[in-house]
């Protein structure tokens, strides 16, 4: 059975407080939905400074959630890591895996825009050694046990849930992230479909003398939206598509590797792409993909649309992959 995803970055280039209020709770009422009908995971993610309000706090995000669900996972793909405290966000994912009894999950990339980092203050040079040192201070400080850290004694308190620790993947696109991961003894998570990264990452892990495993973008994994009419869908709603990829394309330099790469500059070529994919719930079926990511909130879309294409994908599509 196709491993399914629900994700929602929030994003709305035309909110006010009050419409994305709204678009924040519709959310939580979805992941509930997802949850009572066997959705694997809720997906989100982090960007900072967005002028379309794109989520800035996934783990705030995740823990109400998990306070709304029962079963389902969280994946926060990706957090940018060297914009963390260290010892801080061991404490937060700390919590949210007691929380939720072991349900998050977290990637930890380095990003690719370097405007977050000024605007944060962080070096943007220096990003490889502030990634091994968040990743580093993570497992030592999930241990409970007092440890060095920048010349002082620290302990992080409580100890997660998860053992030997909550679920942590490196991600990226680059040798040096699968060379992290293999030194770490961590999961790697390509950000696109690169076999021969994931080989590297292996060959790295024998070398180390580490175990560890790929979580890998399948060679096609489009974005879904459900509808019974996708010509009207694309008509009436394929300009919040077409923004959430423009809005990617603008970030992305031709050194990015992504399984969300779209070089469409307008909603016919978008469609024709195929990265995005409105379909009706037996075109859903027919595609034979190893995960079903579905976005009911992309770009903007309003909410009662994307209840609509969640309701087909958990009534029209799950029940018939089971």
């Amino acid at each position: 059975m196709p491993f399914s995803v629900v994700r929602f970055n929030l994003v709305d280039p035309r909110a006010t407080p009050e419409s994305l209020s709204e678009r924040y709770r519709a959310a939580l009422a979805m992941a509930a939905y997802a949850d009572e009908h066997g959705v694997d995971t809720v997906q989100t993610e982090e960007h900072h400074g967005v002028e379309n309000n794109w989520l800035p706090s996934p783990f705030a995000f995740a823990g109400a959630v998990f306070g709304a669900t029962r079963r389902i996972a969280v994946t926060v793909s990706a957090i940018i890591g060297p914009l963390h405290d260290p010892l801080r966000l061991a404490e937060d994912i700390a919590v949210l895996d007691l929380l939720s009894g072991g349900r998050l999950v977290t990637v930890a990339g380095i990003g690719y825009r370097p405007e977050e980092y000024e605007e944060r203050g962080v070096d943007w040079g220096r990003r490889g050694k502030l990634q091994d040192l968040l990743l580093e201070t993570l497992l030592t400080a999930w241990t409970g046990e007092p440890f060095t850290y920048q010349g002082r004694t620290v302990r992080v308190t409580p100890r997660p849930f998860t053992r030997p620790h909550p679920m942590l993947l490196v991600g990226g696109s680059s040798r040096a992230a699968a060379r992290r991961a293999a030194r770490l003894g961590l999961p790697f998570f390509p950000s696109a479909h690169l076999p021969e990264l994931e080989a590297y990452y292996r060959e790295r892990c024998a070398e180390y003398g580490t175990e560890g495993w790929t979580m890998m973008p399948a060679e096609e994994t489009p974005l879904l939206h459900l509808s019974d009419d996708p010509d009207r869908t694309w008509a009436e709603h394929g300009e919040h598509f077409l923004h959430e990829a423009r809005t990617y394309a603008s970030w992305q330099s031709k050194d990015i590797r992504s399984a969300v790469r779209s070089a469409a500059t307008t909603v016919a070529e978008l469609r024709a792409e195929g990265v995005y994919r409105i379909v009706t719930p037996e075109e859903c079926l027919a595609l034979g993909l190893e995960s079903l990511v579905l976005h009911p909130l992309c770009g903007g879309m309003p909410v009662e649309e994307g209840w609509r294409s969640l309701r087909l994908f958990c009534d029209g599509v799950l029940p018939r992959l089971a």
